[in-house]
């Protein structure tokens, strides 16, 4: 099998029996992206020297019986609002010096080292991730492998394209209002974002309790897995979760069958493409068949588009507040427009969207007592014309109008995964949305674990 079309666990058990080096992998990964990354963009920086350096020590470790970590020597991209010593993180701006010294790991990036996985590269996001799709002045427009004509989606758009494209089986993300899961679901592979602190952040989002972490991956096992390597503590982030007391590669093997499950087309008020809603409902009914009981029900609660925009609005003000004099001008200007807004909210507006957020985890939290999962699409579309922040020709003004099944679980902070549903007739992957409560992402990995073989 060619190592890039591996999965993170397939490689480190050909690592285990000798059958395939940690260097053989990473040459691998560097010689698809010099074929095909000039078409598909998912990376903003690659440095192969570096990489090679650290897979022939991961390659030493292993031939000496000693792996360093749970996926000691697997390839692995980083999204470029990560701080990784040594690397430039320009977070998608002309704004930022890049003649700087760069000598702190975030947290996310200190795990992955500690583990000895291989660093590729950077991945490309928008500026300051703040849309959901990827393209910026800086970068560049990231395309989708399934189709270079649409986007990628975003702001995890470059991770997604990466791991779809055999550019290294897993990266790692930023989900502010669906910024993993809907670049998944676009690009065919896993998004998982767990439950907000789950994963350590620093320095802390400007998005504060939107943000969340996590694992993109071809697999829910490599997205478990990962998962258990970036949940270690750091003292860098006070809002973080105590540590797991289980792991969550082990949670994938928990006893699923006969759960109750809920099924939300539309949440109650969203617009689903036919074909989208089509392929979700045949995946739902075989998750039924297999023998997870699914019942229809909506969760009950209004779109809370308003709140959603007024807190990215204030944290996308924040950060830019602290850019150089000049950055206005220099910014994509849907993100300026965001800016504007949030310089002029008051500190009541963002109190009563954090209120709105309140009520709708109250409300979902009332509605887990008798579902213990929720389903519904990804993204209500497939992806569309790249170099457009909505769909050409749709009504939306903005990237959350077209994304409202992700962003209400950010309010939330609850754990929400993305695994693909199928494809269109066009040959475009379609991506199902499972949520669970808060605090529930090892049952979470479980039933998407399940979902994944029932659908595959």
């Amino acid at each position: 099998m060619n190592p890039t079309d591996m999965t993170a666990v397939e490689l480190v058990t050909a690592f285990s029996s000798g059958e395939l080096s940690p260097v053989e992998a990473a040459r691998a990964v560097f010689d698809e992206i010099a074929a095909r990354d000039g078409e598909i963009n998912a990376y903003c920086l690659v440095e192969e020297e570096r990489a090679l350096a650290q897979a022939r020590r991961s390659e030493e470790r292993w031939r000496t019986g000693y792996s360093k970590g749970l996926l000691d020597g697997v390839p692995i991209s980083i999204k470029d609002v990560f701080l990784t010593a040594g690397w430039p993180t320009l977070r998608g701006s002309q704004a930022v010096d890049e003649h700087q010294p760069w000598h702190v790991d975030s947290p996310v990036t200190a795990r992955l080292r500690e583990d000895g996985m291989v660093f590729v590269g950077k991945t490309t996001t928008p500026e300051i991730a703040w849309k959901a799709v990827t393209d910026s002045a800086l970068y560049g427009i990231t395309r989708n492998p399934a189709d270079t004509t649409k986007t990628a989606g975003g702001s995890s758009g470059g991770s997604a394209a990466a791991v779809a494209a055999g550019f290294g089986p897993c990266s790692v993300g930023t989900d502010g209002g669906g910024s993993i899961r809907i670049p998944a679901a676009f690009c065919g592979v896993v998004g998982f974002k767990p439950t907000h602190g789950r994963i350590p952040l620093f320095p802390a989002s400007p998005f504060g309790p939107l943000a969340h972490a996590g694992p993109i991956t071809r697999t829910v096992e490599d997205a478990a897995l990962l998962t258990d390597i970036l949940s270690l503590p750091d003292h860098r982030d006070p809002t973080a979760l105590a540590p797991p007391i289980m792991t969550f590669r082990g949670a994938l093997q928990r006893e699923v069958l006969g759960m109750g499950i809920a099924y939300s087309k539309t949440l109650g008020y969203v617009t689903v493409d036919p074909e989208v809603g089509d392929i979700v409902d045949a995946a739902v009914r075989k998750l039924d068949e297999a023998g997870l009981p699914v019942t229809e029900a909506d969760p009950g609660f209004g779109d809370p588009l308003e709140a959603f925009e007024i807190m990215w609005a204030a944290g996308a003000a924040a950060m830019l507040a602290s850019f150089p004099e000049g950055t206005r001008n220099k910014v994509d200007p849907g993100l300026g427009a965001v800016w504007e807004r949030g310089e002029h909210l008051r500190a009541v507006d963002y109190l009563d969207a954090r209120a709105v957020a309140a009520s709708l985890g109250i409300a979902m939290g009332h509605f887990h007592q008798t579902h213990n999962m929720l389903l519904t699409p990804t993204v209500p579309i497939t992806a569309f014309e790249a170099g457009h922040d909505v769909p050409p020709g749709s009504s939306a003004s903005g990237w959350p109008q077209w994304t409202p099944f992700s962003y209400p679980f950010n309010l939330t902070q609850q754990p929400a995964i993305s695994i693909p549903a199928g494809t269109t007739a066009a040959g475009l992957p379609v991506g199902l949305q499972i949520v669970g409560p808060r605090h529930s992402d090892d049952l979470l990995l479980a039933v998407a674990r399940f979902a994944e073989y029932a659908l595959s």
